[in-house]
């Protein structure tokens, strides 16, 4: 098998290790970053580092904030992981590039550790798959071969 090959699924088999350890991982990350959100929110459990919470949908702490709430407990349950990650993935991307490059270019001298880990973190997630514990895996879904059979609407003919 070459280095760079593409697996259909790219996670771990459902019920072995990798899928136990990937699925506690992603609970842990989504919410650790939920309450991020919270805090910035709400300042709770904590309030956040600026002492204050984020004025009602004012950009960027406040979206930062309600991103970090909602798809990190998206992301905790396991419903609509790979989306939610992403979204996750992204808001740090934009934290680190558009609030922390600003300092100074490496993450220990700009302050930018958390967003850099939390990228990566929801990155691998949203590249891997829930694992383990996922909620979203209790919910019905028509297995592939059903989607290919599905009938399709068929153009009438003339005749």
């Amino acid at each position: 098998m070459h280095l760079l090959s593409s697996e259909a699924n790219a996670g771990p088999a459902p019920g072995s290790p990798g899928a136990i350890v990937l699925g506690l991982f992603r609970i842990l990350v989504g919410l650790s970053f939920a309450i991020h959100g919270m805090s910035g929110l709400f300042a709770w459990p904590v309030a956040p580092h600026s002492g204050h919470v984020a004025e009602f949908a004012s950009w960027p702490s406040w979206w930062a904030s309600a991103i970090q709430l909602v798809a990190g407990g998206l992301v905790t349950l396991g419903l609509g992981t790979r989306i939610a990650a992403l979204l996750c993935s992204g808001s740090m991307a934009y934290a680190f590039l558009f609030v922390h490059l600003k300092t100074g270019i490496l993450p220990i001298q700009n302050g930018g550790e958390a967003a850099v880990m939390f990228c990566w973190a929801f990155f691998l997630i949203a590249v891997l798959g829930p694992g383990a514990f996922a909620v979203g895996a209790l919910i019905p879904r028509p297995s592939r071969a059903q989607r290919r059979t599905t009938p399709a609407a068929v153009a009438p003919t003339r005749g």
